[in-house]
Formats: C-alpha cells, sequence, structure tokens
C-alpha cells in the first residue's frame, strides 16, 4: 500500500532537518566553525523533536535527537574510552517547562534539592586522578564511548590543577573549558598580527585552541576552566553535589561561580533569571542556565536515557531584539591598523543591560545590510552578550539618509587607507600613525624583524606613554636618554638598559630585508622582503620602483606591489627613511649575497630544534643558495628541514608528501 502523501512529505521534511542537523552538528562538534546561531540551532532540533514525538515510529537510532556530541578525532590526540559516560543536557525554553521538571522531580523524588548555575559555553573536558595526580584529560567525543586525549594541553590551562591535596586512589572531574572575553580579544588581535584568520566567538577559539598539536599555543592563549560535576570518586563518598564542590573548591579546583541551592519552583525561576540578568556583567560567555538535582542518590535513582540525565535540564534564555535608531557611525583605529566603524544608537536594555554602541565591523558588513544614520535597527545580543545589529527596518527610514561609506583616509592621522584583499578590512596604511605605533614597534622589534632583544610589550607601552618614542626611528635616538631612562626605570636597571641600547646600536648593521619586513608593509613579511631586496638589494632603489618593476619580484602579486608603491610614496615614510639613514641605519644589501643557485625555484619550511645552527642561520644559508623560505607548509612546499621537536607542520608535510630533511641532509646537499 503506497504511502499517503501527508506521511511522504513527512518523511522527506524529516529526512531533510536530520540532514542539515547533522551539517551543522559537524560545524559546531568537528570543525570548531558554526554557521548559525545557537538559538536557530535549537529552533531546528525543535521541530524535529516536535515530528518525532507526534511519529515515534519514525525515529531512528541515526537520528540526532539520540546522538550526543560529535566524533573524536584522531588527528587532535590518542583515542580513549569514557569510564563515565559525558552526557548532554535536555534543553528547555519556557518557565512551563522548567515548572514540569521541577514538578516531576517531586513526584518521583522525596522533597529533592535543586541546584541552578550558570551554563559555560565552552568545550567539555574530564579530568582522571590516580593518587591525587593527574593522569588524564579527554574531552566529550561522541559522549558515550571515547573522547580525545588532551593531557598534554589541559596541563596548560592556568587553572587545572595537577595535584589533589587528598590523595583519592581515583578522582574525575567534567568541565567546561573557554576563554574570557579579554583572552579571546587578545587571540584575534595576534592572529591578525599574523595575518591569519580571526576565530568567530570565544567558544570556537578555547574548542581549537584544545586541540591544538602544540601546547605552546594552547599556553599562549590563556584558557580557562570551570569544573561542573563529579563523575566519579574511589576512597571519598559524597552525599550531594555542592558537597563535592567544597572539596573540590578545598583542593583549589575552580568550580561553577553564583550556584545557589533551591528547593521549590519559585526558588528555582528567580535563580535563573538572577543569571540571566548577570550575563552582562560576566567575563566569560554563558548559553543558560543548568537546573540539576543536588542529592547524588536522587541521581542514581533517576538515570538517564541514551543521550541526556533525567535529573538535569539546560534553561535556554530567548534571544531578546529591540527597534532603536542610529544616530551616528564612529571611526576608530586599531593596533594592527584597521578602521573599526561603531554604531552608536539610542539605548536600549537588552538581557539586564543597557546598550547604545554595536559594531559594524566592515564596509562589507554595512553594505550587506544598508545601514545609515538615522536608520532604526534591530539589535540583540550575540551569546547574550555581545551587541549586534541584525537587520534594519528600511520601511522606517528618513528620507534623507545616504550609504555610509568607510572612506580611503585614516580618521586618526589622515593617511591614506585601502582595503586589505585577503580581508573586508580596511587598514591605515602609515607606519607612524599614533593608533597604532605600539603594534609597529612590536613588529620592528620582533626576531623576523629588526631582532632587537630585550623589548618588551610592558616597556614599550611605557617609552610611548612617556613621550620617548613616537616613531620607528626614535627608537635609534634613545641613546640619548639613558641616563633618564635609568632613573625612570623603564626598561630596568643600569644592566638591562645598557644591553638594550647595545642591541639596538648592533640592529643597524641588520641586512635592509629586515629593515623592509619591520616596516609592517600589509602582507610583506620575511620571505617577501628577502626577494625583494634580492632584486632591487637596497631600500632607496625598492622606494623609487614603479608598481611594474616591483610585481616582476617572484611571488609579488598586484596587491602586495600596490601596498609597497603607495606604502613608499607617503611624504611620512619619505621622512622615517631619512631619519632611519640619519641615525646609520643599513638602507644597502651586501654585494653578491646569493652564492649560487644551487637551491633555485625550492622553497623550504624550517621547523624544530637543529643541532647546529638557528633557525635563522638555516634560513640565510637557503636563501644565499638561491631558495627560498617561507613560515608555512603547503603543496608549494619542496623541503621541510626538521629538528627536534618538530611539531604540526611535520605533520602536515608528512600528510601532503613533502620530503623531510635534517640538517646533515642540507649540508650534504649543498655539497653536491
Amino acid at each position: 500500500m503506497a504511502l499517503s502523501k501527508s506521511m511522504a512529505e513527512i518523511k522527506k521534511e524529516l529526512a531533510s532537518l536530520r540532514k542539515t542537523i547533522r551539517y551543522h552538528n559537524n560545524r559546531y562538534y568537528n570543525l570548531d566553525d558554526p554557521e548559525i546561531s545557537d538559538y536557530e540551532y535549537d529552533q531546528l532540533m525543535l521541530r524535529l523533536k516536535k515530528i518525532e514525538a507526534e511519529y515515534p515510529e519514525l525515529i531512528t537510532k541515526t537520528s540526532p535527537t539520540q546522538m550526543v556530541g560529535g566524533v573524536a578525532k584522531r588527528e587532535a590526540g590518542v583515542l580513549v574510552k569514557h569510564d563515565v559516560p559525558m552526557l548532554s543536557l535536555q534543553d528547555v525554553f519556557s518557565r512551563e517547562e522548567v515548572a514540569s521538571f521541577v514538578s516531576d522531580m517531586n513526584a518521583t523524588l522525596d522533597d529533592p534539592e535543586f541546584v541552578v548555575e550558570e551554563k559555560i559555553d565552552g568545550l567539555s573536558m574530564a579530568l582522571r586522578y590516580e593518587n591525587g595526580e593527574l593522569v588524564r584529560a579527554i574531552t566529550r567525543g561522541d559522549g558515550i564511548v571515547q573522547g580525545e586525549d588532551v593531557t598534554k594541553n589541559a596541563r596548560v590551562i592556568s587553572n587545572v590543577v595537577e595535584t589533589l591535596k587528598d590523595k583519592l586512589p581515583y578522582f574525575e572531574i567534567r568541565g567546561e573549558v573557554y576563554m574570557t572575553r579579554e583572552a579571546f580579544e587578545r587571540a584575534n588581535e595576534r592572529q591578525e598580527l599574523l595575518g591569519l584568520k580571526k576565530f568567530a566567538n570565544p567558544r570556537n577559539c578555547a574548542a581549537g585552541t584544545l586541540r591544538q598539536l602544540d601546547s605552546r599555543i594552547t599556553k599562549e592563549r590563556g584558557l580557562s576552566l570551570f569544573v561542573f560535576n563529579l563523575q566519579k570518586s574511589v576512597g571519598k563518598e559524597f552525599a550531594t553535589h555542592t558537597e563535592a564542590y567544597e572539596f573540590m573548591k578545598a583542593q583549589g579546583i575552580t568550580v561553577i561561580h553564583n550556584y545557589r541551592v533551591c528547593h521549590s519552583e519559585d526558588e528555582v525561576w528567580d535563580a535563573i533569571q538572577r543569571i540571566g540578568d548577570s550575563r552582562g556583567g560576566l567575563p566569560y560567555d554563558i548559553d543558560g542556565a543548568v537546573i540539576k538535582i543536588n542529592r547524588l542518590s536522587d541521581r542514581e535513582k533517576l538515570g538517564a536515557t541514551a543521550k541526556v540525565p533525567r535529573w538535569a535540564i539546560a534553561y535556554k534564555y530567548p534571544p531578546e531584539e529591540k527597534e532603536t535608531v542610529i544616530r551616528n557611525i564612529e571611526l576608530s583605529v586599531g593596533r594592527t591598523g584597521r578602521i573599526t566603524p561603531t554604531a552608536v544608537f539610542d539605548p536600549v536594555r537588552l538581557c539586564g543591560t543597557s546598550v547604545e554602541r554595536a559594531t559594524l565591523h566592515n564596509q562589507d558588513f554595512i553594505d550587506s545590510l544598508d545601514i545609515r544614520i538615522g536608520d532604526t535597527v534591530r539589535v540583540f545580543k550575540s551569546g547574550e552578550i555581545i551587541p549586534k545589529i541584525r537587520a534594519v527596518a528600511k520601511e522606517k527610514r528618513p528620507s534623507n539618509t545616504k550609504p555610509f561609506l568607510i572612506g580611503d583616509t585614516c580618521p586618526v592621522c589622515g593617511s591614506k587607507a585601502v582595503k586589505d584583499a585577503d580581508s573586508a578590512d580596511t587598514k591605515c596604511t602609515n607606519p607612524n600613525c599614533p593608533a597604532q605605533i605600539e603594534n609597529h614597534i612590536l613588529n620592528f622589534v620582533s626576531r623576523d624583524a629588526m631582532d632587537i632583544k630585550g623589548f618588551g610589550e610592558a616597556s614599550i607601552a611605557s617609552l610611548i606613554e612617556k613621550g620617548y618614542v613616537h616613531t620607528i626611528a626614535d627608537i635609534y635616538g634613545l641613546c640619548q636618554y639613558r641616563d633618564k631612562l635609568i632613573e625612570d626605570g623603564i626598561i630596568g636597571k643600569e644592566k638591562n638598559t645598557d644591553k638594550l641600547l647595545a642591541a639596538i646600536e648592533k640592529s643597524k648593521e641588520n641586512e635592509p630585508s629586515r629593515l623592509l619586513t619591520g616596516f609592517g608593509i600589509l602582507g610583506i613579511g620575511k620571505s617577501a622582503s628577502r626577494e625583494l631586496m634580492n632584486q632591487f638589494h637596497s631600500i632607496d632603489a625598492l622606494a623609487s620602483s614603479s608598481v611594474e618593476e616591483i610585481e616582476s619580484v617572484r611571488d609579488i602579486g598586484e596587491v602586495s606591489a600596490n601596498a609597497i608603491y603607495d606604502f613608499f610614496a607617503q611624504p611620512k615614510t619619505k621622512e622615517l627613511i631619512e631619519e632611519l639613514k640619519s641615525f646609520g641605519v643599513n638602507m644597502a644589501a651586501q654585494e653578491n649575497n646569493v652564492i649560487d643557485d644551487t637551491f633555485a625555484g625550492k622553497t623550504f619550511v624550517i621547523t624544530g630544534t637543529l643541532p647546529h645552527l638557528s633557525r635563522d642561520e638555516a634560513s640565510d644559508l637557503i636563501t644565499k643558495h638561491g631558495g627560498k623560505v617561507t613560515g608555512s607548509v603547503s603543496k608549494k612546499t619542496d623541503y621541510l628541514l626538521a629538528g627536534e621537536k618538530a611539531g604540526s607542520k611535520l605533520t602536515k608535510a608528512e600528510s601532503l608528501g613533502i620530503k623531510i630533511i635534517d640538517e646533515d641532509e642540507l649540508q650534504e646537499m649543498l655539497k653536491k
């Protein structure tokens, strides 16, 4: 008998929903790169659950409603079996559903206690301790069978406790790895400085960072951990969840903040509302409130389904949107020169706080929504924290509005601003722009550029604040203020100050390719600078070249050639170069810098610690014999020169079938 049309349509919708949800599950759990908001995802799941509730005979074992989390990824670490399943929680979206949960618990249990706490937006991780020592850290993975071993990375998270005061035979806890918004901003700023793609949100960044193969990167990004559950304890018994929390706190373990024990529906709802009202003041993102049973014996009695525990639910706060009118669009310049437009609008109250500003990101974002001064817009808080504009109410638009353009002029220094070819960002091209001088100096003194050891971010900031440094050329005039610098203690005492001044003096002898790297021209790093100096031999020759001449250099495209030409065409750049010359900074390459063409047309990447050569020495050796050294492995790489403790670059090179050599093989190639 043929299926009725309505049943066929139901099955078709089910198949479509499941396919869409699986796609977004993969983006969220495995790729750490979601394409839709939590709210949009929740709506898809609610629709799927509703259909399956009406037609339970159509539920399959592989339906997203029956699965937990994503899949464990081998490349992130060794796969480890779960001792205790790391289940997800049943989501609810209304007071009625919360009331129903409380009512069910009261009907099933004898005078139950409820704990209401923040639901941190991060990546779930379990920590296992044996005899008081941390032995394993595991991600949720599939939640049931296995997760990824991330122990090495967990050890560099600042508030992960490695040794317990009480040496229990076995103790397993579960927490959420997250990033504060401050740490997230620092990580994205660094991504931008390195020319890499920025992270979409703190949760994505935390998830990707925990799965890093290089724990130094994990440590650098500043992850944090909140523990929210006792998974298993051998050697000590606990009666309640909160008793376990008190024990953990005594061990130095960071547990969820501001949890409340409740006994009635009203108390539970009041606790949920209090957490909701506090969201705007938290330094981290939350995506809801968790309501869980306190007594562990009650939890054991209730048990769990294949996907969720029956003793807990997660309340998701509804997205709040309000209309307001844009009164102005302000432009600001960041440390990297990026010009950011910000909408200033009539204050509205969202998620318990007053909001009157929202970033507009870049010109592409402004154009996509056609945002104008005077427009009525709908504002919401992404992740219940960050104000964003969702749409323009064009039917309410005044007749005299005009499209908004960021323009091609820096709002701080008045220099030319250009759109970045690799992103939608508009950036100031002036190396002496006051808004970005700190970043320019950091780049100028870095190892890949002038390599002036002894400069730290704090001392650079102080030198700028005290008026010693306004441009990168001022670095070479610091020797005039030696005694004053020592007196002020900006760099340190006499010994440290003299060491830095000596390093500055020595840097004047550097090859001009380092100076060119230090200028921080958009898209021109160490490798491109070497190629340019190999052809032009001096800063002056490059500065007087045409776009066509610059573009003729290997690996220099049209965008980079224009960026170089525009940089040297600026009057302020010409003043800077003359000032650097007056201090005796080298502008010309040594003759016969290239010895021969042994490695002509070959591209190398260097990783790890070599036995005899530093990375810079190895790089110079390769380039002097006609080769090219880049920072990342790609299909264009011919050789990976690998030393001890080679990391992710070695793994990628192996996967691409790139020839891997050591220092001895490099020297042997030169002999031949």
